[in-house]
């Protein structure tokens, strides 16, 4: 029982229920069943772009592989990602191999499990992202063969999610599979046969989302390599990957030794072993047994050809070995095991992160890496999600414009597939070499710049220009709401005139503000006011004036005051020269003696907190001779993290509409450059319903770089919270997690670092202190009172695997992030994060273009009927997907045994939505009670609706149909909302509870 001493106290309620359980698990009589399911593991990147691994294996995978199934009846073979499939199924396979392909699917012998475009991250991928690529991947194979992916195969990312398990029992899946955690959890539960539970999500879930979990033992995903009698691999007998060509010989490096008659009986006692010591860290004796790795299969007839014969003589003598082997799928495994009907320990939602593989091996150092890729990957996605809906309405009722729809769709599934692919976890999370980040960010700006002339070709009829260009006259600009709630926020423009004027369509005055610009110095910043109903439009002219005091039209110019450069060690006195900067939502004090921020008082309850923020440095060692070494994953700081700067400058911008408060860090008092800014903002506005949000945070943006070799640099916020250093953390901008700080022996900082893909907190009995942010980042909190979020990394270190690979991630770029703060009681804070959080992911989209002489008035899209939703209800997705399925599974299983098959017709009628409760049960009195909607009252701006079905997430499963595997467990108390009436189908009212995720099909009446 060695390693459970180490465990946190949180995990010992689930393991006592597995030793428990253990006593009472009966072994059947008979031999040991091995399920050998061969696989490929195919990155989608990582350190090859994906046309080179395309030419160096990946095609020669899934041809070598459906030949081979073909010949053999026994065979099988699990496929995960469809990028590559798809790739092959369209550029590379011939008729006859797309037959023999829906041939071994109809037959079972050819298996896609997952079915995502890629294998995603699970740390520092948004929830909306995954969906999105599960969704295209999902799409494609029900289209194309008329199968739905029922078990994961979430192998290889680097710590495990409690978003994951519920996406995927809302997409349809009977059992779902992980591998990376924690080595002294993996270790217990091994020990206590405790691989196997059902995972349960939020506590306002119903049962049905939850999910039987495997765990893949300490061997993970790949086949014992060490085998006793031979100097060779075992098991892997086409060998490795050859870059860039296959060689012209057929023969690849560390190719295993051929099974011969002289050695079948070494390689079946290796086999068997491993299969027994395997069964003894399960409760039934079904073992699960991967073949395959990294880039294998490229040569499928060398690896079935050696092991065909080494399973039949297992076979043969199974009396002998107690041990019985048979090529299987993922279906037959969890068939096999469902069937066994045994009870099973419960999880409940917490989640296994962060990962460590070794003591010193914290990867934590990924929810940093290549930042300027994740807020790239982010941004993607907001101008996708904002893309989709502003098509949908163009559509809806009718086309009102002279857009083609399928040019129109085609930018969109550029994008698609792009924000898709880099959602792949060693993808997002910076843990890539440079040549593939770089084809991840060059696919992700090309779909970027397609979905913004399709969104320029309906607001403005025209492309649009670039957000610094100097026209002489001025502009027009068209700004989107793409959510479905009415906002106030303050939208930014750089325009190359200090003196304008803003009108709104109606060419009323619009209030608004100007100032220079911190992008470029011989521009300015136009600050505009702007409430905008739910996925609606607001148009503005932009005109340069004279400049005059006659001018009584014109944006105020914003005054600057500038501060003395103070040096870090300055001391204060006692905070006697404090400068307040004042909305009707907070007051923030700077003190003039440090140009630090000093305090923020809560203007509503009256209470002010001390809080001072700081740029820090860890550093990192780079000889592995001297110690552990940070890289892509991993973090092993040397030891506490150092100031970064010597003196700090300050400058407030202050204007009728927002203050800007501006500190520049520099490194050296002597430099002339900064290395780390904080540019704060207060919006002046009332907190009206609408601009309740604007009103009560503090936008913080950040410049961080380039740094020095072996630093990663943090942003720590320190304040007088008592928050006993537990830190709120969420997975996947979905669900918050406790973080309370724990006294490892070994790495403690690194080990207490978390992902923040959207949000973070601390509070104690008064005050909560929220972070949002617009990318993932790392975060912790060391001390109490404290929160620190890692903003950057720069590292080289001399580790062979790191050297061959080009992972040492030498970033020398500078970074520029942004988090929104806020801060407020409890209730105030509670209500306020996750309609903030999702207001900072999907900011207005603005589109403008030079402004003519001749054009007097403003000529942009009808402004159709607002679209709103109760303010607890997020629209998740409004989209013309474009499938061409049926909705009725048997008709399109009729449909695609018709014959060969053409590729479908794009379908432009089924509009998908899915709608996402934002509340936990119980979090807030109003905003966690149910949210009922009568959708064609929400959606009479696009027309009558006709019908709606309810369906899975993807969208492949009616809902109604959708029945998914019960797996056994203790009894315990009832879950999830209420019983209710249900719904009937296609009925438009409908209700959304706490924390749910529902998705529909919704067909208008043209």
């Amino acid at each position: 029982m060695g390693p459970l001493r180490w465990l946190p106290l949180l995990w010992l309620p689930l393991l006592c229920q597995l030793l428990l359980l253990r006593l009472l698990a009966a072994h059947s009589a008979g031999p040991i069943q091995a399920f050998v399911v061969p696989h490929s593991h195919m990155d989608v990147g990582w350190v090859y772009t994906v046309q080179e691994s395309m030419r160096a294996y990946a095609a020669n995978v899934y041809t070598t592989v459906v030949e081979e199934l073909t010949r053999r009846q026994h065979r099988r073979f699990i496929a995960v990602e469809q990028e590559f499939f798809r790739l092959w199924w369209d550029g590379v396979a011939s008729e006859k191999q797309k037959h023999q392909v829906r041939q071994l699917l109809d037959e079972g012998r050819l298996e896609f499990v997952l079915g995502g475009q890629v294998m995603h991250d699970e740390a520092v991928t948004h929830l909306d992202d995954q969906i999105l690529q599960l969704t295209e991947g999902h799409g494609f194979l029900y289209e194309t063969f008329g199968i739905r992916p029922q078990f994961s195969w979430h192998v290889d990312p680097f710590g495990a999610s409690a978003t994951t398990p519920t996406l995927f029992a809302l997409a349809g899946f009977n059992a779902h599979l992980i591998s990376r955690i924690d080595y002294n959890l993996k270790d217990a539960m091994q020990e206590a046969q405790g691989l196997q539970f059902v995972w349960r999500g939020f506590p306002s879930l119903l049962e049905q989302q939850e999910i039987f979990t495997h765990t893949m033992d300490h061997y993970s995903y790949c086949t014992p390599s060490h085998i006793s009698f031979s100097n060779r691999s075992g098991f892997y007998w086409n060998g490795v990957a050859v870059f860039p060509e296959p060689p012209p010989d057929g023969m690849y490096p560390n190719m295993s030794e051929p099974v011969t008659p002289a050695n079948i009986h070494l390689y079946a006692e290796a086999l068997v072993a491993n299969v027994k010591q395997r069964a003894a860290w399960f409760r039934t004796p079904h073992v699960l047994w991967p073949w395959g790795c990294d880039k294998q299969f490229f040569n499928a007839s060398v690896q079935f050809d050696n092991m065909d014969p080494l399973l039949e003589y297992i076979n043969n003598r199974t009396a002998q070995y107690g041990v019985s082997v048979r090529y299987a799928t993922l279906r037959d495994y969890f068939q096999a095991l469902h069937a066994f009907n045994m009870t099973w320990a419960t999880h409940d939602h917490r989640d296994f992160l962060p990962y460590s593989s070794e003591p010193q091996q914290a990867w934590t150092g990924f929810y940093t890496s290549r930042s300027t890729l994740k807020g790239l990957a982010r941004q993607a996605s907001s101008m996708l999600y904002a893309g989709e809906s502003m098509f949908t309405r163009y559509m809806w009722p009718e086309p009102h414009g002279t857009v083609d729809p399928m040019w129109a769709l085609q930018q969109l599934q550029q994008l698609r597939w792009a924000v898709s692919e880099v959602q792949h976890h060693d993808a997002i999370t910076g843990t890539e070499s440079p040549k593939v980040s770089n084809m991840y960010m060059e696919h992700l700006r090309m779909g970027i710049l397609g979905v913004r002339k399709l969104m320029a070709s309906i607001a403005l009829d025209r492309p649009p220009v670039s957000d610094t260009d100097k026209g002489p006259v001025g502009y027009f600009a068209s700004v989107y709401n793409p959510l479905a709630w009415k906002i106030t926020t303050i939208v930014t423009l750089t325009v190359a005139f200090p003196n304008v004027s803003v009108t709104d369509e109606l060419g009323h005055p619009v209030s608004a503000q100007i100032q220079n610009s911190t992008k470029d110095p011989s521009a300015y910043d136009l600050l505009i006011l702007a409430t905008i109903p739910g996925l609606s439009y607001r148009h503005y002219k932009v005109r340069r004036t004279r400049g005059d005091q006659a001018d009584t039209h014109a944006a105020p110019m914003a005054s600057t005051l500038k501060y003395s450069l103070k040096l870090r060690n300055q001391t204060s006195q006692g905070g006697r020269f404090l400068v307040p900067v004042t909305n009707d939502c907070y007051t923030l004090l700077f003190d003039q003696e440090t140009n630090m921020l000093h305090s923020i008082q809560e203007r509503q309850s009256n209470h002010t907190v001390l809080m001072t923020q700081e740029f820090l440095e860890y550093h990192a060692n780079g000889d592995v001779k001297q110690g552990p070494i940070s890289d892509n994953y991993l973090f092993a700081p040397n030891d506490t993290a150092k100031p970064a700067w010597e003196a700090v400058g300050m400058e407030m911008v202050v204007g009728q509409l927002a203050t800007d408060i501006r500190q520049y860090f520099y490194r050296n008092i002597t430099d002339q450059d900064y290395i780390y800014a904080i540019h704060s903002r207060l919006a002046h506005v009332h907190p009206s319903p609408s601009g309740e949000l604007l009103c009560q945070r503090i936008e913080q943006q950040y410049h961080v770089g380039p740094l020095e070799l072996n630093r990663e640099a943090i942003l720590r916020t320190s304040s007088d919270l008592n928050s006993q250093q537990i830190l709120y953390s969420d997975n996947n901008g979905y669900q918050m997690q406790q973080r309370p700080y724990k006294a490892f022996k070994s790495n403690p900082i690194a080990r207490n670092y978390y992902p923040m893909v959207q949000s973070a907190f601390i509070e104690d009995d008064k005050s909560r202190l929220v972070l949002l942010a617009e990318r993932a980042h790392g975060v912790s909190s060391q001390e109490s009172g404290q929160v620190e979020v890692m903003l950057h990394r720069r590292l080289w270190n001399n580790l062979a695997w790191d050297l061959n690979y080009n992972l040492t991630l030498n970033d020398t770029s500078v970074v520029h992030s942004e988090l929104w703060l806020l801060l407020g009681s409890k209730p105030i804070a509670t209500a306020l994060r996750p309609r903030s959080g999702v207001a900072l992911q999907h900011r207005p989209a603005v589109l403008f273009r030079e402004l003519t002489d001749e054009e007097a008035l403003i000529h942009g899209p009808k402004n159709p009927q607002a679209v709103a939703l109760p303010p607890n209800l997020h629209l998740q997705i409004l989209s013309i997907p474009g499938w061409n399925y049926s909705r009725n599974h048997a008709q399109q299983l009729k449909n695609l045994r018709r014959g060969p098959q053409k590729k479908p017709q794009v379908n432009l009628q089924r509009v998908l939505l899915r709608l996402h409760h934002l509340y936990e049960a119980g979090e807030d009195p109003t905003l966690s009670q149910p949210a009922a909607v009568d959708l064609k009252v929400a959606l009479q701006g696009l027309g009558s609706v006709v019908a709606v079905e309810e369906r899975s997430l993807t969208g492949t499963w009616d809902k109604q149909m959708l029945q998914r595997w019960h797996w056994r467990t203790k009894t315990g108390h009832l879950r999830g909302h209420p019983t209710s009436l249900p719904e009937s189908p296609g009925d438009a009212i409908i209700t959304v509870y706490p924390k749910e995720i529902r998705t529909f099909f919704i067909y208008f009446q043209r």
